[in-house]
């Protein structure tokens, strides 16, 4: 029975979340998306902390308990400090084995920003150094770099990044042994990069709403405690950690290089016919992964290294029912029939990933049957993503859409 888990959340005390991020909604939201194990976020946050402490029902095997959902205790920091320079901008994950030691994470952190901000809070101090305070609380505590190649807050951003995590963490390098994708790459896009190798390559949603809940998630063969789930990490063990579910990179909102508000969108070989700037105002573009991918990467489109972790892309169930009906992805037509199918399913990512086609057919439509399969088989249209700017999935073609709204009219 695979366990499905999904590290890196917000709560309703970060910038720009839904007031549902609370333990209650994450609980039934998982429940919908059949995860098992969901990151708590921002236990940095004084306030959350106790709500966290006053929810969850400790485990013992290190990990938190919610009616039918297991948490484990993580958060997400924004490194912002000056160095060779420049002034960088790093934003990394931190995950702590029970409340004692997340507390006594916070009490350090609390010299370095103010925690009660926000719920991803701002530390002045470098990403080296988080290290070495994380683990002067807790051998059992460990960081992961969070979204590695988004342009602006990550290790190795085009606007405030690094080209090496050695860079970036120094002697404290050897103690990171995971890294976060970001919706914007999947790990055949890092395969590139031959220095990453021997990393784990993880990926998470960042929700900041529950509906957004899983749409990256990590798939292990087992149900896994707080020091396996750092060991298998640790290990890059592919006998436990079978594959991770990813977004169509194309997707993510800073694929592509771009300028949202002159709505160019172009490849990193195009940008570099106009040195990198805007061909419509002149001004610089914001330089999205694929460009840095093509920037760092010293292998070929398609290699695949040794012991790599595999992938399956998804699209939401939401949106692929959405386009059946030709209606939004939050009206009751589509929200009917995915409560529907996931119910008889067991959890969207159930129904998504491993449902077959015959039993598929007694939950949905031919069309959203046939819907899902075209994702499987990666049979998609894309468009790319840039500056902000999510990219758009289309499954059908326009001529195969008006078949199905005449077929949904009776």
């Amino acid at each position: 029975m695979a366990f499905i888990a999904d590290f890196h959340i917000h709560s309703m005390y970060s910038r720009a979340t839904s007031k549902d991020m609370d333990i209650e909604h994450l609980n039934k939201a998982a429940k919908l998306k059949g995860i098992d194990l969901v990151g708590t976020g921002d236990f940095t946050h004084p306030v959350w902390l106790n709500d966290l402490k006053r929810t969850l029902i400790p485990q013992e095997d290190g990990l938190y308990k919610y009616k039918d959902t297991l948490f484990v205790l993580t958060t997400e920091v924004s490194n912002v400090f000056f160095k060779k320079g420049r002034v960088k901008k790093v934003h990394n994950l931190i995950f702590a084995p029970n409340f004692y030691v997340a507390e006594k994470i916070s009490n350090k952190l609390s010299k370095f920003g103010d925690l009660q901000s926000d719920g991803r809070p701002t530390l002045k101090m470098e990403a080296s150094d988080l290290v070495e305070e994380v683990l002067g609380v807790s051998d059992e505590a460990f960081v992961v770099p969070a979204h590695i190649w988004t342009p602006w807050f990550s290790l190795f951003g085009a606007n405030s990044g690094f080209d090496s995590i050695e860079d970036c963490f120094g002697k404290y390098t050897k103690y990171v042994y995971a890294l976060e994708t970001g919706l914007s790459s999947d790990p055949e896009m890092n395969w590139r990069v031959s220095s990453l190798d021997r990393f784990t390559l993880i990926s998470n949603s960042d929700a900041h709403s529950p509906s957004k809940l899983g749409r990256e998630a990590n798939v292990f063969s087992q149900k896994l405690g707080y020091k396996e789930i750092k060991e298998v990490l640790k290990m890059k063990d592919s006998k436990r950690f079978l594959y991770t579910i990813e977004f169509f990179p194309q997707e993510g909102k800073y694929h592509y290089d771009g300028h949202r508000r002159c709505q160019i969108c172009l490849s990193p070989e195009e940008s570099r016919k106009y040195n990198n700037f805007c061909p419509k105002c002149g001004e610089k573009l914001t330089i999205g992964v694929m460009h840095r991918i093509e920037i760092l990467g010293d292998r070929k489109r398609g290699y695949v290294p040794s012991g790599a972790i595999p992938f399956k892309h998804l699209v939401p169930l939401s949106e692929i029912i959405a386009e059946v009906l030709n209606q939004g992805v939050d009206t009751k037509g589509v929200e009917e029939k995915y409560e529907r199918i996931v119910h008889q399913a067991g959890g969207e990512l159930k129904a998504l990933l491993e449902t077959s086609r015959e039993e598929l057919s007694l939950m949905a439509s031919p069309e959203i049957v046939e819907g899902i399969m075209r994702v499987r088989e990666g049979r998609v249209r894309i468009k790319c993503g840039y500056d902000g700017v999510y990219g758009k999935i289309s499954i059908f073609d326009k001529g195969e859409r008006k078949e199905q709204r005449q077929l949904n009219l009776f």
